[in-house]
């Protein structure tokens, strides 16, 4: 006769079956909803609570299936006896399982019902949360071109200039590009450079990540000078009254903040190209900047530090004849420069707010205070406003690595091999035809490296990337932008952390005890960076967190194998060092 219990685990199995392939066909929606949600989440804050709460759902009807297919899957193991103990075993997981996902979608509908019922009038969205395309105003806004004020730039404005004022007896076009990471200074270089270049004509325009070909046309014209009347001219009128005034003068063409090539290639058979022309590019990417002429571009880097520290003291007493920092505000000065990494733009913000206050080390003291104050904690104000048009301009599978690489401690080094198999276990990665996900990892570490947002610290002999770094400033950003999605938090050894459902853990701190007693649940991920850590404080989190898929303890010196490891039943990828005994599994 059928043991009773197994009559109800097999009804309840049953019902269980279709309530997991619905939630595999809603989890598919829903990550489809997230990543179209990257255009407009931030359109006001209604929209912002409704993505948060479908992040959440989604993460947890994640959970539920993948303890499902575990449990399902260890049920086909062993002799008959032993798969029906076994079933009889898992009864109240399959009860367990079917009320989470009840409780999940009860859940997910009531956040749909909210969203209806709170919904913003059409006519009032577009005056909520404002654009997110406002790299323009800010790079022009934050400039600083004053000739006292130019520190580090002096060979590229003399390389620059030499490019665009050399051979203008020949008729013929030339393009430069100037590209690097936002803050480095590129539309302070052109701005110098154009002052000393002498045309016919000359246009500025700088381009919206959202742009239309006819409306960078018409700005175009306006700039050159062009009388138009844009609302009544078709596209074609338009390119023609642009030819016809540029024909058989010397122009010169500058597009600042240029995203895409097909910016340039869209619009360049506007242009006259049996003349003397020069146009210049800058731009955060290196695609744009390879549209250079015979290799006229450039790439700005973060100041070293006797021109950090001669930028500062320019700036922060722009308003003293004596430009030397007084020996009591030195140590301050040394702490705001560690803050604004070598970039010019954040180097200008914190040196002309220093400029307003009285020279004494109480009014600096304070403003450095303020700035440990700021939501983004390592971020000179206003340099966030820039860098988080990096961000938001980067394709949803990319970000996912991006944010994954904020999760390694401040100015680590990267290796190539260690970021893309993390990467490829988390599953930022698809593989196409013909390449490998190690292939395309590698496009997506390179696509990283050329919008600016890792820098190159070493590469090999045929000139592939083998390791990186993130600017701190840029990291910060990351960080902030990875907690408030639940992507992954780092631990330096709070009393009070706090785990809110983030996915992965960045320990920096040996001293685990308050982690270890807060209830962490869940996390994806778990990566060491210490040289120590106590197993015994380690055991709860590892038994808390049956779903891990990645345990990274690389350069962390462990005694024994913590028992737990063997429980974690979707482990994929693991580094540990027992002594001087190194394992590295791959599963």
């Amino acid at each position: 006769m059928a043991h009773p219990l197994l009559g109800k685990e097999v009804s309840a199995l049953k019902g269980l079956f279709g309530e997991i392939r619905k939630a595999e066909a809603e989890l598919e929606i829903m990550r489809a909803y997230l990543r179209d949600s990257e255009k407009f989440k931030d359109a006001n804050e209604t929209t912002s609570i409704f993505v948060r709460r479908v992040r959440d759902v989604a993460f947890r009807i994640e959970d539920v299936v993948d303890e499902f297919t575990y449990t399902l899957e260890d049920c086909k193991h062993g002799g008959l006896a032993t798969r029906i103990k076994k079933r009889i075993k898992h009864a109240m997981n399959w009860r367990r399982l079917a009320l989470k996902l009840r409780n999940v979608n009860a859940e997910l509908e009531d956040a749909v019902k909210k969203r209806e019922r709170y919904a913003m009038p059409r006519v009032l969205e577009r005056y909520a949360g404002g654009s997110v395309h406002h790299a323009g105003s800010a790079n022009q806004t934050l400039s600083f071109a004053r000739e006292e004020d130019l520190v580090g730039i002096e060979d590229n404005v003399a390389k620059l200039t030499q490019w665009l004022v050399g051979d203008l007896e020949g008729r013929s076009r030339k393009i430069a590009t100037v590209w690097g990471m936002g803050g480095t200074g590129k539309t302070t270089l052109v701005d110098h450079v154009i002052v000393k270049v002498d045309f016919d004509t000359a246009a500025w325009v700088t381009v919206s990540k959202s742009y239309k070909v006819q409306d960078l046309l018409t700005k175009i014209a306006r700039e050159f000078g062009v009388s138009i009347d844009a609302r009544n001219m078709e596209m074609r009128s338009l390119v023609e009254v642009i030819r016809f005034y540029l024909e058989g003068k010397r122009y010169f063409l500058i597009l600042d903040d240029v995203w895409e090539k097909d910016v340039w290639i869209n619009i360049m058979d506007v242009f006259p190209s049996n003349g003397t022309s020069r146009i210049v590019l800058t731009s955060r990417k290196h695609e744009v900047a390879s549209l250079a002429t015979s290799d006229c571009a450039i790439k700005l880097e973060p100041l070293g530090e006797d021109h950090s520290w001669n930028l500062f003291c320019k700036l922060a007493f722009r308003n003293n004849d004596d430009k030397r920092i007084p020996l009591e505000l030195e140590y301050l000065a040394v702490k705001f420069l560690q803050k604004c990494e070598g970039l010019p733009i954040a180097i200008a913000c914190i040196g002309r707010l220093l400029s307003c206050k009285p020279t004494t080390y109480s009014a600096w003291k304070n403003v450095y205070e303020d700035l440990e104050l700021q939501s983004s904690k390592n971020v000179i104000p206003g340099v966030d406003v820039i860098l988080k048009v990096s961000l938001e301009d980067l394709p949803f599978e990319l970000k996912n690595c991006f944010l994954h690489c904020a999760i390694f401690p401040e100015d680590y080094e990267m290796k190539r091999r260690r970021v893309i198999r993390h990467w490829i276990t988390a599953g930022f990665i698809d593989e196409k035809e013909n390449q490998t996900m190690e292939e395309m990892a590698g496009k997506c570490l390179n696509e990283l490296v050329n919008r600016s947002l890792l820098q190159v610290v070493k590469k090999n002999g045929f000139g592939r990337v083998k390791c990186c770094r993130m600017h701190d400033a840029v990291r910060q950003l990351a960080l902030d932008r990875a907690e408030k999605e639940c992507f992954g938090k780092v631990y330096e050894g709070s009393q009070t952390f706090s785990v809110d459902g983030t996915r992965r853990l960045l320990i920096q701190n040996s001293n685990i005890g308050p982690l270890s007693q807060s209830g962490a649940t869940k996390f994806r991920a778990i990566h060491v960076f210490t040289n120590y850590i106590d197993i015994n404080l380690l055991r709860p989190i590892l038994a808390s967190s049956n779903l891990l898929s990645t345990l990274d303890l690389q350069g962390t010196q462990l005694k024994m194998l913590p028992d737990e490891v063997f429980s974690l039943f979707n482990l994929r990828f693991w580094v540990l060092e027992i002594l001087e005994l190194k394992f590295y599994l791959r599963q």
